[in-house]
């Protein structure tokens, strides 16, 4: 079993920074693909970013490409989500996740979650 516990989500303005982590407890880390999602009031949980096992396949929704950047540490078991350049519409709660699987863009194939973080940014 992993356990997953973000932090880093808070209040910006727009077009401010965020860097949001996420520390897994667990030995088999190495082995999921990561995964962030987020969820705003009123709407479905969405893919926002993944990252592959090895850390060389990053995969991101059109929505934050070159704005986001998915990382991983496997050393301290921490996944990260820089967030540059935020818009209101990326308001949200952030959730990452874990998967054995190689669809990196859906609900349904993550195994594990955390409690998520909350994203507000102000116009």
């Amino acid at each position: 079993q992993v356990q997953l516990v973000e932090s880093g989500g808070g209040l910006v303005q727009a077009g401010g920074s965020l860097r949001l982590s996420c520390a897994a407890s667990g030995r088999t880390f190495s082995s999921y693909a990561l995964g962030w999602f987020r969820q705003a009031p009123g709407k479905e949980r969405e893919f926002v970013a993944a990252l592959s096992r090895s850390g060389f396949i990053a995969t991101y929704a059109d929505s934050v490409k070159g704005r986001f950047t998915i990382s991983r540490d496997n050393a301290s078991n921490t996944v990260y989500l820089q967030m540059n350049n935020l818009k209101p519409e990326d308001t949200a709660v952030y959730y990452c996740a874990v998967t054995r699987s190689t669809i990196f863009n859906r609900v349904g194939e993550y195994e594990y979650w955390g409690q998520g973080t909350q994203v507000t940014v102000s116009s």
